[in-house]
């Protein structure tokens, strides 16, 4: 026989999976019609004798599909546990950028922190006596500037 280690496991894995489930069990020992079981006559040792020969045959073929579905399973927790830890390491590194971007952040000027300064700087200027006037004139008659807020 020619065939592959892979394609012979496939086959016998097949074949395992099949004769040891329920219709598989009952329809393999397909007998002809013909045989007629008497309990009384053979005492069921006919039927004894085709069931062991059913169980000795699909045994190590049940074996063998247990062993691939075991192999397969180890693979498949290997993938599993690769992809685990490229997930936690985006997101430990993403974690880092964010908390980078936060810190960034809190360097910054905002609005808010602009515009209060420009109004204390507004304020510092129209309270300011003036150069070209000679009596100083107060603030109030002075034109006020629209507020920035």
């Amino acid at each position: 026989m020619n065939a592959s280690p892979a394609l012979w496991g496939r086959r016998s894995s097949s074949s395992g999976c099949r004769s040891s489930s329920w219709s598989g069990c009952c329809g393999t020992p397909s007998l002809p019609t013909t045989w007629q079981f008497d309990p009384r006559e053979l005492n069921y040792t006919l039927l004894t004798l085709i069931l062991s020969l059913q169980a000795s045959y699909a045994a190590p073929l049940i074996l063998l599909a247990q062993n691939r579905q075991t192999d397969r399973d180890r693979i498949f927790l290997e993938q599993d546990r690769a992809r685990d830890e490229r997930n936690l390491a985006d997101t430990e590194f993403l974690t880092r950028e964010v908390a980078a971007l936060r810190i960034a952040l809190r360097e910054t000027a905002t609005r808010d922190f602009i515009r209060s300064e420009l109004r204390d700087l507004l304020a510092e200027l129209d309270d300011r006596p003036r150069p070209d006037r000679p009596d100083g004139a107060p603030a109030a008659q002075r034109v006020r500037r629209p507020d920035l807020g």
